[in-house]
């Protein structure tokens, strides 16, 4: 069997695809077919005045579990990335806290909290549409592709970052281990 490669198309959607003949054009239709409802989720955002222009679609066996669109706006929250939105209600919908048999496609690459959060949520697969610099260039941080693009330095964190130390700090690490029997991770 051979290997997978990674792919850029002209668009600038990342996919992945097989070395065999024909699949390379049936995985873009396919990427094509969800990142452009994300696409229509992220017009959705903006047009109902919920949020900035991003939409992300999670998609499980070639269905849609959930279509959002970024919510900061409406629920004067600002971790109400789409992204971060619609890890939380596909996860809700599927009663399952980690997404490792579904992919993402998201109108725009993900800034370093939707990154972690795809992460975390152990997405097997993200598609996404416009490079971070579209974004930019209309005012959203520059920081936005850090994470994906390992680039992530704070340059532009206003505030200061400690860790405690003496007792605080030990205290607060035996959370860890005084309940580690009673939780499971994965």
């Amino acid at each position: 069997m051979e290997k997978a490669k990674v792919l850029e198309s002209k668009d600038g959607i990342i996919s992945v695809a097989s070395a065999f003949a024909g699949h390379q054009e049936e995985v873009e239709d396919r990427d094509h077919k969800f990142l452009s409802k994300a696409i229509k989720e992220a017009y959705n955002g903006v047009d109902s005045g919920d949020g900035g222009p991003f939409g992300a679609v999670i998609v499980c066996n070639d269905e849609i579990v959930v279509s959002c669109h970024n919510m900061v706006l409406h629920d004067t929250d600002p971790t109400a990335h789409a992204e971060v939105t619609a890890i939380r209600e596909a996860c809700k919908k599927l009663e399952k806290r980690e997404l490792s048999d579904c992919e993402m496609y998201a109108s725009c690459e993900p800034c370093p909290m939707c990154f972690g959060a795809i992460f975390l949520a152990r997405i097997k697969r993200l598609v996404y549409g416009a490079k971070a610099e579209a974004a930019i260039a209309v005012g959203f941080d520059d920081f936005i592709a850090d994470a994906l693009r390992g680039t992530a330095h704070y340059q532009k964190a206003h505030l200061e970052v400690i860790r405690a130390n003496g007792n605080g700090a030990i205290i607060a690490e035996q959370v860890f281990e005084k309940t580690k029997q009673k939780f499971q991770m994965y």
